[in-house]
């Protein structure tokens, strides 16, 4: 199989355009489209889907996880051999909760190796796993406990999350048999928000009435702003905690936090992997300030 053609399904894979693929790669657009139609003539399967963005069918993914362990293994190559100042390329799928607070130290020492550049994922941390199945990403911050096959697990501790709002707003909407869940309006992170759904069904919140209510803020920083300012109430972790918010009752959600990576001979996915371990004690050691 043509290394050359692996590479550019990489590219593809991962700008999500053979025109962008083909700048990056610095070759033309009916190039890398001829390099791909002798990839898949070669395998005799269709190996991309011609959407937008462009991504990976079930054989392709196969095709991008060796390409992307190929490209691994090359590019330490090449910086033993100093024959590249580039750094070697990372893909890291990350829940947006954990970017915002404990993972921040992860960037420090990654920076003052010099030897990786990060290219971070943001996915809800029940469907980060996907993304590793594919070979979307070497790494990946998840729920699940069990490794993928060819990941080892790693478990990071626990990410403590409340619900909150500004005291305004709670106060509006509780009752003396507390706080009024079928009416106060809600703050979402996105559609696909598995912690928040959790918390909602752990208070019997129909989410399809709750619709008409629900603030959608994709940022875990805007996400925070929106609730400190009362446009609904919150799930936010411990490690988020800020002054002008009120608990809304005594019912934390702890949800578990693992680290899979493939399972690699890669010095520099060695680092990484040693990074986040040692940036997760927060998660460990009670460091979390709390409300």
């Amino acid at each position: 199989m043509n290394p050359v053609h692996l590479d550019t399904l990489l590219a593809i894979v991962d700008e999500g355009s053979f025109d962008i693929a083909a700048a990056v790669l610095g070759v033309s657009p009916s190039a890398v489209s001829q390099r791909i139609k002798a990839l898949e003539t070669s395998t005799g399967r269709v190996l991309l889907r011609r959407a937008t963005p462009v991504t990976a069918t079930e054989a392709g993914e196969v095709l991008v996880q060796a390409a992307r362990r190929m490209a691994l293994v090359q590019a330490e190559t090449d910086a033993r051999l100093q024959e590249r100042l580039s750094r070697v390329p990372l893909n890291v799928a990350v829940n947006s909760g954990s970017l915002a607070t404990w993972f921040r130290p992860v960037f420090r020492d990654m920076a003052a190796s010099g030897r990786a550049a990060l290219r971070i994922r943001i996915e809800d941390e029940d469907r980060t796993l996907a993304m590793l199945r594919r070979g979307d990403v070497l790494g990946a911050i998840t729920r699940e406990e069990q490794p993928v096959s060819g990941c080892e697990s790693t478990p990071l501790g626990v990410m403590r999350y409340r619900a909150v709002a500004a005291p305004a707003l709670a106060r509006a909407f509780r009752t003396n048999e507390g706080v009024n869940w079928q009416e106060i309006p809600i703050v979402m992170y996105g559609p696909n928000d598995a912690v928040l759904d959790a918390a909602m069904r752990d208070r019997f919140i129909d989410s399809h009435v709750a619709r008409h209510r629900v603030s959608q803020v994709p940022s875990s920083e805007g996400y925070l702003e929106a609730v400190v300012a009362g446009m609904g109430w919150g799930l936010i972790p411990d490690l988020q905690a800020v002054e002008g918010l009120e608990v809304l009752d005594d019912a934390p959600l702890d949800v578990p936090l693992y680290w899979q990576r493939w399972r690699l001979e890669s010095e520099v996915l060695e680092l990484l992997t040693r990074s986040v371990d040692r940036a997760a004690k927060q998660l460990r050691s009670g460091m979390a300030p709390g409300f």
